[in-house]
């Protein structure tokens, strides 16, 4: 078990991406994406249950938390590019990217602008990739609309972090109580100051790009990199519809897996059983 969490400073481009790595360098690596509202802090459950022979690597998204320079736009592929940039950076050969929310839609760019050796995708829809109609269409997913509409957002969350976010903390997760007061106020921090609220809208304001870049995607050549999506069983949703629409927008291996007791935040909730699920497949899939 990983006790000692270590942090960088790495240039992309115009970028600087705050890293937090722990495990063995030379260990097989895991390359963690926090979604929204979220930060590199959100995997630390997850890196705590992992073996010490393994390399995990979580970042904070661009602009926010300890990385500054953001992607005008919040386009996930253009954000893919960044992470793209990282992983040459490091070296991670044998790489397998995890990406929750937010950070799953910068996963399936990566995989389908860059591929990779192994793709998991947690407890999110696909811009422009079924379910994506039904889903934008829910009421309940109100909040989709008003993030992205330019400035509004901003101005009714500001100096009310720490509420807004526990409103989905709390209504999102199987248990609250599982997202301790530690994480909550990690990741109100991560977007205390106006450009880190903003880039976090911005993942919001970039879907009507993500689904056009989705779209093309799906009309090019089809993607053979083995993807794990992984769902909550309390976050609610048809997980065959997930996996047909992955299917038929091209990506041609997928596996599907649900995690009992978790809810959206499942990486919070059950981090031993989100580990397990990951690091199974990747173990798996790497000796096929």
């Amino acid at each position: 078990m990983p006790t000692t969490v270590s942090h960088d400073m790495v240039a992309v481009e115009d970028v600087m991406l705050h890293v937090a790595e722990a495990g063995d360098p030379a260990g097989r690596p895991y390359l963690f994406l926090h979604g929204w509202p979220e930060s590199w802090r959100t995997w630390t459950g997850v890196m705590r249950a992992a073996g010490a022979g393994d390399r995990l690597i979580a970042i904070d998204l661009p602009g926010i938390g300890g990385s500054s320079g953001s992607v005008a736009g919040g386009a996930k592929a253009r954000i893919a590019e960044v992470v793209h940039g990282l992983v040459e950076k490091l070296g991670l050969d044998g790489l397998t990217l995890v990406g929750h929310d937010a950070g799953g839609m910068v996963a399936y760019a990566y995989l389908r602008r860059y591929g990779a050796d192994r793709v998991v995708i947690m407890n999110t829809v696909i811009p422009g990739v079924a379910p994506w109609s039904d889903v934008v269409a829910n009421p309940y997913i109100w909040h989709f609309g008003l993030h992205s509409v330019k400035s509004l957002p901003e101005a009714l969350v500001r100096g009310r972090q720490a509420e807004y976010f526990d409103y989905f903390y709390d209504v999102l997760s199987a248990d609250p109580a599982r997202i301790t007061g530690e994480s909550r106020g990690a990741h109100v921090a991560a977007y205390r100051d106006d450009a880190a609220l903003s880039a976090g809208f911005d993942l919001y304001r970039g879907f009507g790009q993500d689904v056009r870049d989705n779209a093309a995607f799906a009309e090019g050549p089809p993607a053979d990199t083995p993807l794990l999506y992984l769902r909550g069983t309390h976050e609610g949703g048809d997980i065959a519809a997930y996996e047909r629409g992955l299917r038929d927008a091209g990506v041609r291996d997928v596996t599907t897996g649900v995690l009992p007791e978790a809810g959206h935040f499942a990486q919070e909730e059950t981090p031993a059983a989100v580990w397990r699920a990951i690091r199974d497949f990747s173990v798996r899939r790497a000796a096929e």
